[in-house]
């Protein structure tokens, strides 16, 4: 059966990412978290992390109205 180049491509492409182990994808992830952690600028919902460790001692803190 004949394919067009475009799909030829994509598979290809296809084939490589998956040639990719799993141990090496979760290794950049891992990186990738690292450094958009450090940034002070980023945008988005922030890690729960670093407000966990306030929890912790289970004293809550009043509200004043």
């Amino acid at each position: 059966m004949k394919h067009s180049a475009e799909y030829d491509a994509f598979t290809k492409l296809v084939d490589r990412v998956i040639a990719v182990p799993r141990s090496v994808i979760k290794e950049r992830v891992e990186e990738h978290r690292k450094r958009t952690a450090k940034n002070p600028n980023r945008r988005g919902p922030k890690s729960k992390i670093s407000s966990a460790s306030s929890h912790a001692s289970g004293v809550r803190k009043k509200r004043v109205a």
